[in-house]
């Protein structure tokens, strides 16, 4: 079967082009690869010579370097085309009226992975918003969405927890490719922008990265792999907590765990449910950085075998039941701040809702609370059917 055709491989086919004079910028990252492995800028610039004029970075930076959360990366310059190259994750996380004033049509070109908490898709909005206010047109690039487009799961964000990392209500799982996700954005917030999407060919909403074809590349410096990306719509939660989400080992969120987790009575404590699709490996780590650097953590790593059968988000909210549990004295959330909320608990922005942390906290069922959000699930999936651009 024929690679997926991302929509910077359908540019490179010749299938969009901007109009002769039309001064472009991109939003790109290490990520933003065409299927030979051609970078974003590069395509464009030989493609459309003269036209770039401008180059923007998400969090951890155009080139990817920067670790973490609230690691902002600086402005620089493109040496090749000599031209700027703005940062997204700087004192302001949207394009100003300055760094538009370059350009007519902003390209965006972004490899999400499908997790709500993920601040691409903040970035995306808020470069709708911005060019909207100022009559800029957007372009974007579709990729594949690497957890595929046909399951969702978790709770729906909660309006009053919208943040940087959680910008509209969507689930921790959301289904949409960024394309998909650009037009429920405009669409919700009423922007009036002149939006167009460049489709990928060969994509099914089915399909996980495994399926398209394609090379991973990692789109932040925590995302080595696929795996990562399937397993953390789930394990980012730890994010919230006093556990190590795996940051500074070589597989972060694939394992996670502290100095004081009691493994054998945590693997104990968890419903059989919980572990469909995968299997737990009692793992031992000393992280080189983050949380617990240089401390010998107990705790596992999540080994997934059935991607159809694990659901990543009830999976790591049952661990981090049976952690509190077990736990009760050495278990604590991350105090603030948190991606630019500084009086908002970490963990309430991270599920998308206070009345789930307070579930957990008082013993409430693993399953009742499931059984609070199905509805709104099932209604989301209804509500997103006309900005569904595949199958």
């Amino acid at each position: 079967m024929d690679p997926v055709m991302t929509g910077l491989d359908r540019v490179r086919a010749g299938e969009w082009k901007p109009s002769k004079g039309e001064r472009l910028g991109l939003l790109a990252n290490q990520a933003s690869l065409d299927s030979r492995l051609t970078h974003a800028k590069d395509v464009l610039s030989y493609l459309f010579p003269d036209q770039l004029k401008a180059l923007f970075g998400p969090q951890h930076g155009y080139g990817g370097g920067d670790q973490d959360n609230m690691v902002e990366t600086p402005h620089s310059r493109d040496e090749t085309l000599n031209i700027p190259v703005f940062s997204l994750y700087a004192e302001s996380r949207e394009p100003t009226p300055d760094m538009l004033d370059l350009i007519h049509t902003l390209v965006i070109d972004l490899q999400d992975v499908g997790a709500r908490i993920y601040t691409f898709a903040s970035t995306l909005l808020n470069c709708l918003k911005a060019a909207s206010r100022h009559g800029k047109r957007v372009v974007v690039l579709d990729r594949p969405n690497p957890l595929g487009g046909d399951r969702v799961e978790g709770n729906l964000l909660e309006p009053e927890l919208y943040s940087f990392v959680g910008p509209y209500r969507l689930p921790m799982r959301h289904g949409l490719t960024m394309g998909e996700m650009a037009l429920v954005f405009s669409q919700v917030f009423g922007l009036d922008c002149d939006l167009a999407i460049v489709r990928m060919v060969g994509w099914r909403r089915r399909m996980l990265w495994r399926d398209t074809g394609l090379r991973w590349v990692m789109p932040s410096p925590n995302m080595p792999l696929p795996d990562t990306a399937i397993v953390y719509p789930g394990q980012v939660i730890w994010e919230g907590t006093n556990l190590s989400e795996g940051r500074g080992t070589c597989r972060p969120f694939e394992i996670f765990g502290a100095p004081y987790l009691d493994t054998r009575a945590i693997r104990q404590g968890l419903p059989p449910e919980a572990l469909e699709g995968c299997c737990l490996q009692e793992y031992f780590f000393r992280p080189t950085f983050h949380k617990w650097a240089g401390r010998h953590c107990h705790g596992f790593m999540i080994h997934v075998l059935d991607p159809d059968a694990y659901q990543p988000y009830f999976t790591s909210l049952a661990l981090l039941r049976a952690v509190m549990a077990i736990h009760p004295q050495a278990f604590a959330w991350k105090p603030p701040p948190y991606e630019y909320e500084f009086k908002k608990k970490p963990i309430d922005l991270i599920m998308g809702s206070v009345s789930l942390r307070r579930g957990l906290e008082a013993g409430m069922p693993l399953f009742a609370l499931k059984e609070q959000w199905l509805p709104d699930l099932e209604t989301y999936v209804q509500w997103r059917r006309p900005c569904l651009l595949y199958d």
